[in-house]
């Protein structure tokens, strides 16, 4: 198959690529001409593991290209992918389809007749109806289907995900479209990974009720184990007790610093807009949002109260400032919130993550950037793990204890035990949903 991919952010670049390995003929497309040249360079924007590799295998096979002209791109496409960015709109809450419907546009002026039009952004239900709308005003001759194919991919994961998917879902409503999303992913069919073919409708509520209910068991194992703390219990265990009744499980069972990302937090406003719009308000949902926002103050408050209640002119060292770990993402983080208390707070606030410079250096200014903890540790009174690397998980927390001004850790992941932290020579400790011991 030949296949166009508009948008070469996150989404579209990871599915273009995977495409392509595939088999199928792929062409990129982006207005932003230094990313289509780096990217022909092989210079992958975004931090993926395995994602350059890919990128050049393919590449080098011929079987994937990228262009900054729409036209040439949709030169005997059978199918053309919009997978441009559908961030929250101000004001409402909405998401913003004005990038959506630019594609859609472009989209019928050049595209070949038969074409199918596939929205692989999320999108509120309704919005591949209003791309069909779109196209057929501003090209009426032009025959077309359009289809639903919301992404479920996690950072730091993509590709396996793509590749061994939980599912794939499919919204179509002519049988053309059913044939070409099959041949598109037929390597899948045939490896009998789940395919849910649907209407339209129900494959976009798909994507949003997923999220927010992913968002949703997030937000209660947070308020879990503040209600843990009050009461003397450990979350962790919680959280394993309630992992093993298999209607439960144990994934997103992990408390923290709250939820952040591109997905969750757009995905359940979203939502939320959408239950308003039809009269119906999605409680759950608006209490979501509003617990998350309250979990990130929260954690400002903990570290506050461990430092005695002022962090006026201590030295702070924070591991992690990404959303999760293994990608460079810092949309609506946790760290947002937390960093930028610390510095107003008096504060001077060192930084080490493995991939969070790029982005973080714009986002969280006032703040010194070191290579690694131990730099960052260095005449501290404190530091906070805030996103779990791998390279924060086995810390020597003696040598870490031993280079600060005073060893204090607010462990904002659960990697330490209170324990394990006292051993090291730590004379203070907070985590989440956990006794917290020697607090000033």
């Amino acid at each position: 198959m030949k296949i166009a991919m508009i948008g070469t952010g996150y989404v579209g670049l990871v599915s273009g690529v995977c495409f392509s390995d595939f088999g199928h003929e792929v062409v990129c497309v982006d207005r932003d001409a230094e990313k289509i040249a780096r990217l022909e360079r092989g210079e992958v924007p975004i931090y993926e593991p395995g994602l350059d590799r890919l990128l050049e295998k393919n590449a080098a096979a011929g079987r994937l290209r990228f262009t900054g002209d729409l036209a040439a791109a949709l030169d005997g496409v059978d199918a053309v992918f919009i997978a441009v960015g559908t961030p929250t709109r101000r004001g409402d809450g909405h998401a913003d389809l004005s990038h959506v419907m630019a594609a859609a546009e472009e989209i019928a002026r050049a595209a070949p007749d038969g074409v199918v039009i596939v929205t692989k952004s999320t999108v509120p239900v309704g919005t591949n109806r209003k791309v069909r709308e779109v196209v057929a005003a501003a090209n009426p001759a032009l025959d077309f289907d359009v289809a639903s194919n919301p992404e479920f991919l996690r950072e730091g994961a993509a590709i396996d995900d793509f590749m061994r998917p939980d599912r794939v879902v499919v919204g179509v409503e002519s049988e053309r479209a059913a044939e070409v999303m099959a041949a598109i992913y037929r390597p899948l069919y045939l490896r009998d990974f789940p395919v849910v073919t649907t209407d339209l409708e129900s494959a976009e509520m798909i994507k949003y009720a997923a999220n927010a209910f992913l968002a949703t068991k997030i937000t209660f194992i947070n308020e879990i184990a503040a209600l843990c703390e009050r009461a003397g219990a450990d979350v962790k265990e919680v959280s394993k007790g309630m992992g093993l009744d298999k209607r439960i499980g144990p994934t997103f069972l992990h408390a923290g610093p709250g939820f952040g990302g591109s997905c969750f937090p757009k995905d359940t406003r979203a939502l939320a807009r959408i239950g308003q719009e039809h009269g119906l308000p999605l409680q759950i949902t608006e209490a979501v949002i509003k617990i998350n926002d309250e979990v990130k103050r929260r954690m400002v408050e903990k570290i506050t109260e461990l430092c005695g209640g002022s962090v006026n002119g201590l030295t702070v060292a924070v591991l992690g400032v990404t959303f999760k770990p293994e990608t460079d993402d810092m949309r609506e983080a946790p760290s947002l919130t937390i960093v930028p208390a610390l510095v107003g707070g008096g504060a001077r606030v060192r930084v080490a993550d493995p991939q969070g410079r790029r982005e973080g250096e714009a986002l969280l200014p006032g703040v010194a950037w070191c290579d690694d903890a131990y730099a960052a540790a260095e005449g501290a009174d404190l530091l906070v793990l805030l996103t779990e690397w791998n390279e924060f998980r086995a810390l020597d927390l003696a040598d870490i204890a031993g280079r600060m001004a005073t060893p204090r850790l607010a462990d904002l992941r659960n990697v330490y035990s209170a324990e394990a932290a006292q051993a090291a020579g730590f004379a203070a400790y907070t985590a989440v949903g956990r006794e917290g011991v020697g607090a000033d």
